[in-house]
């Protein structure tokens, strides 16, 4: 398996294989109960963040912005994040404002931090909102990790110490709000409380109502985060990143909570790490519908073997997504042949090897990529599928490869806010969706025009 940073003669991304890092950020704090982000910078990075969630989530989703201008971009923001703090205060009554920075903010260096130490201090005795600041530049990173940042400054500014509980941390990346709740009900069956960090499952994919609300129900309690640091243990979902700044990590080193990094449970052998570990926190065994949905996930991949074994697959994404996406195939046969993600982490092909054994010499791990750079590799590669979010598509169409779309975005397509891929139950979702393109494929590209399989 090699991994490469790809050099280019371009001096500009073609369709980038990432998006912004505040994005990320703005997602993470949608998970926080009474938040609202503001991203300080210009208003239209706002607007392109809000118009990449509204059409995945299809939810509505407000995001303030300290406006920069001209003269803002000369002499400094601090007037105008503070004017928009003071209006959503005002309008929105918020809990907690998570403030993120953009690129022109970090570019000209204002100082956030000591902003909203100012801010505070003026404002000594008024009844404030939490106010979390991280720095997310898009110069600097992806949306995921604009996202796990942003998971980190929320415990670093809110947890608390206090008597160790029973409770644990869960901690599962940027997924879907289905495999949000799809794992709060896992830990639930283990009889472990716990707190959910971010969970944007209600807010983002929420019921429709009769009137509309400024800031959305749902979202972790701004007590629970306190809380963090009084955990058992923590459970962070991750293993791609610098393991020192995880959450997980800031809450071990002030804390002493107990951090347990394990990769997203896609997958047989990644899903009986994360149910290992609940069975040793919780004191119980697994309960017997989670046996049964694994068993019945092993039954199903002897079934499809006929079909799937061989086939070769293009894998794109956020780099935790497409470890776990790999090794799902992997276990069913399905080669992985490029695997590609618009970070950069040097640490894809070390994970790939470790989610993936037996197909390491198989596999062409890229980083730092984008899809025309995806889509000139691939024309050689002979693959029979693609999976990743909606911004392949073009690649995808114009190499007539099917599309499994997985992750984010997804805006071409309906429901991406409630796709299941974790745990026994979301894998089986996933192999399924894969067999049936599989099948789709061979059933409408054959003269023959078969009716049965």
């Amino acid at each position: 398996m090699s991994t490469q940073t790809v050099p280019t003669p371009y001096t500009a991304t073609r369709n980038a294989c990432k998006l912004c890092t505040p994005l990320g950020a703005c997602l993470a704090f949608a998970g926080v109960e009474g938040a609202m982000p503001l991203l300080h910078g210009s208003q239209g990075c706002s607007t392109y963040i809000r118009r990449y969630m509204i059409s995945h989530f299809k939810e509505p989703v407000d995001i303030a912005s300290s406006n920069f201008g001209e003269t803002t971009a000369i002499f400094g923001g601090k007037q105008n994040l503070c004017q928009g703090i003071d209006n959503v205060i005002r309008q929105y009554h918020p809990k907690l404002i998570g403030i993120a920075t953009t690129c022109l903010a970090e570019t000209i260096g204002d100082d956030v931090s000591m902003f909203l130490h100012e801010f505070c201090r003026e404002h000594e005795g008024r009844d404030l909102p939490e106010l979390v600041h991280v720095s997310t530049p898009s110069y600097h990173g992806t949306h995921s990790e604009g996202f796990h940042a942003t998971v980190r400054a929320l415990v670093e500014a809110l947890a608390e110490a206090g008597p160790r509980g029973r409770h644990v941390n869960l901690m599962p990346g940027m997924v879907s709000p289905a495999d949000l709740r799809y794992l709060r009900e896992i830990v639930d069956d283990f009889a472990l409380p716990t707190i959910l960090l971010p969970d944007y499952s209600e807010r983002l994919d929420g019921p429709a109502w009769d009137q509309y609300h400024l800031i959305p129900e749902g979202g972790t309690p701004l007590e629970s985060i306190r809380r963090t640091g009084s955990a058992q243990a923590t459970l962070q979902l991750q293993s791609i990143g610098a393991s020192d700044q995880t959450a997980g990590a800031a809450l071990a080193k002030r804390f002493e909570v107990p951090n347990f990094q394990l990769p997203l449970p896609m997958g047989v052998r990644a899903t009986d790490r994360l149910f290992q570990k609940l069975e040793e926190l919780s004191g119980k065994e697994t309960p017997p519908r989670h046996r049964g949905e694994r068993d019945r996930l092993i039954d199903s991949m002897v079934d499809c073997h006929k079909y799937v074994f061989g086939k070769r697959a293009v894998v794109y994404g956020e780099q935790d997504l497409v470890v776990g996406i790999a090794a799902l195939l992997a276990e069913v046969g399905i080669v992985p042949v490029l695997c590609c993600s618009g970070a950069k982490t040097g640490q894809l092909r070390e994970q790939l090897v470790e989610a993936c054994p037996g197909m390491a010499d198989q596999i062409v791990a890229l980083e730092g990529v984008d899809f025309s750079d995806i889509e000139e590799h691939a024309r050689s590669m002979e693959p029979d599928l693609v999976l990743g979010n909606s911004k392949g598509f073009k690649f995808s169409q114009t190499l007539e490869i099917p599309l499994i779309r997985i992750g984010f975005p997804i805006h071409d397509r309906f429901g991406g806010a409630r796709l299941l891929h974790l745990g026994y139950r979301g894998t089986q979702q996933l192999l399924d969706r894969v067999v049936n393109m599989l099948l789709d494929v061979k059933q409408t590209s054959s003269g023959i025009g078969y009716t049965y399989f």
